[in-house]
């Protein structure tokens, strides 16, 4: 506003002393005064002429302002924008971070129960190792736990519950040791073959496998296991081993087996289950 005003002054100045230049002229002045209002009158022209290229240029640089002005504008938005949209990428990948963790950890802590598991497993295979080569059990995992089997021939008569005297000693080692196994629950398992039974004391497998199991049971608790450690469950021919189309197969199918169940630290956690049940 300031370089508008000066050329306006400038510009009436300069007229003025034109038409002075011009009464001086009609009234006959010297030739010496005539020069220097006509030096005058071409100086004010010039700074006339360089105040209104200022201004010119003055308001090139108003217009470029007023430009770089909305850019910046334009491009603070946007960062803006773009801040808000990092601190929301930020906090999903935290999110994601501890979720990361926290499976490390589940996993972490299943691969310690799986040493420890495998630790058992080793350790009963050696306890084991004299009656396996002698042929008086085996050793299998079986749906990821591990089952001591005890053939039907060494504990029992064929349609018989009763143990023998020679299954006692077989009994007794097996009961030494799973009484060492601290903190591990077993169930004692009774299998039949396919061939049905039905007798007055048995009626079907089911009495017949329940009823060995169930002797079986008594017997380790009598050697030392302890009775809130154990349990027992008869399975009939539900979970043969082997066919029963043939007597060897028949005959692996009739067998006791002592599971070593899971603890509860070894089972999947359910507990968010519990708001559907």
């Amino acid at each position: 506003m300031a370089n508008a005003s000066n050329v306006a002054y400038l510009s009436k100045r300069g007229s003025a002393l034109v038409c002075c230049g011009v009464f001086l002229a009609y009234c006959g002045p010297s030739q010496e005064a005539f020069d220097a209002e006509t030096n005058r009158a071409n100086r004010l022209a010039s700074e006339l002429q360089s105040a209104k290229q200022k201004e010119a240029e003055l308001d090139a640089r108003h217009t470029a302002l007023l430009s770089t002005n909305e850019e910046l504008a334009s491009r603070l938005e946007a960062l803006g924008q773009n801040v808000e949209a990092l601190k929301g990428d930020r906090a999903e990948l935290a999110e994601r971070l501890k979720e990361t963790q926290r499976a490390l950890e589940a996993l972490r802590e299943r691969e310690q129960q799986a040493q420890a598991r495998l630790a058992t497993f080793k350790n009963l295979l050696k306890r084991f190792q004299s009656m396996i080569e002698s042929g008086k059990l085996r050793v299998r995992i079986v749906r990821n736990r591990m089952v001591v089997e005890l053939p039907e021939g060494i504990l029992f008569a064929s349609g018989d519950a009763t143990l023998k005297r020679s299954g006692h000693d077989t009994l007794k080692e097996v009961a030494r040791v799973l009484a060492s196994l601290d903190g591990r629950t077993f169930q004692v398992a009774g299998h039949t073959d396919n061939l049905p039974i039905r007798t007055a004391r048995f009626p079907s497998n089911w009495d017949l496998s329940t009823s060995r199991a169930v002797n079986v049971t008594h017997f380790l608790i009598a050697q030392g296991v302890a009775p809130n450690r154990i349990s027992a469950a008869g399975y009939a021919d539900t979970e043969p081993v082997a066919s029963n189309d043939t007597a060897d197969g028949r005959r692996q199918n009739r067998r006791i087996e002592i599971v070593l169940l899971p603890n509860l630290d070894e089972l999947p956690d359910l507990s968010s289950l519990e708001s559907d049940a």
